[in-house]
């Protein structure tokens, strides 16, 4: 007489599990659908923004919109450069060069300026120059309001990347894998502008100014939401299938339903 009450039990069981699957597919779908939203609007507003009038950066114009273009006039700060390390460049390692530029008509103030990419050397070469010209330059580039940042394990174990420690090892600028314009303004005294420049090309420049920029394939995410509400649906119609099977076919009178019925008479 037990196996009957536990019979339905065990479906109803797997029919939860199933809900729950179901439930969890359909958020992560909508997840990617959301994503790739996000996405389309981070390219409309990239183009937007490389499109746009270009902005003077200098004492009066300390700030403007991500993607912009911008120029600035000042003296390089070779003595506060940075490397940042682990950006790879069409599958090759290398660093990325930041120097911040002393503004020309405010010396208080600074930006900093991402140079370019270089190949990471090997520990038999020798210090490569980074030297920036000296003199005032004028320097033209993208705005950010950060530098670009690479996965660690800061951001699980909630321990922030020490800032860089000037002077570098040897004659070498010091390394490190993210750099927050706080820290920076904290290791070198500058008064830093909420912005940074990523450098255009340069002629002649020994660095390549060629920035990945973030990930734009919306339709990625739109064919992963795909897949996940179809997982979904798969989902919901053996959770249909079952529950039909469990409560609404008609039982078939079986063996044990017709010993019951003789022995009640």
């Amino acid at each position: 007489m037990s196996s009957p009450k536990r019979f339905p039990l065990r479906r109803a069981t797997a029919l939860a599990l199933l809900a729950a699957v179901a439930i969890a597919c359909l958020m992560a779908g909508q997840w990617q659908l959301r994503r790739g939203a996000e996405r389309e609007a981070l390219a409309a507003e990239m183009r937007a923004g490389r499109d746009a009038a270009p902005i003077t950066l200098d004492a009066g114009t300390r700030d403007g919109p991500d993607w912009h273009p911008a120029s600035v006039r000042g003296v390089w700060l070779h003595e506060f450069t940075v490397l940042l390390d682990n950006r790879n460049l069409k599958g090759r390692p290398g660093l990325w060069v930041a120097t911040p530029l002393r503004l020309e008509d405010d010396p208080r103030q600074a930006v900093l300026v991402l140079r370019g990419w270089m190949p990471r050397p090997l520990p038999t070469d020798p210090p490569a120059d980074l030297r920036p010209p000296a003199g005032v330059a004028e320097v033209r580039g993208t705005l950010l309001h950060r530098v670009p940042r690479l996965f660690d394990l800061g951001s699980l174990t909630g321990r922030a990347e020490a800032p860089p420690a000037f002077p570098g090892p040897g004659s070498e600028p010091p390394r490190v894998q993210n750099l927050a314009l706080s820290d920076l303004a904290r290791a070198t005294g500058l008064e830093l502008l909420p912005v940074v420049l990523e450098q255009a090309p340069v002629d002649g420049s020994a660095l390549r100014q060629e920035w990945p920029g973030p990930s734009l394939d919306a339709g990625q995410n739109y064919g992963y939401a795909l897949q996940w509400f179809g997982f979904a649906a798969i989902a919901l119609v053996a959770a249909i299938a079952l529950a039909w099977r469990t409560w609404v076919r008609p039982r078939r009178p079986g063996p044990d339903s017709e010993h019951e019925d003789h022995d009640a008479s």
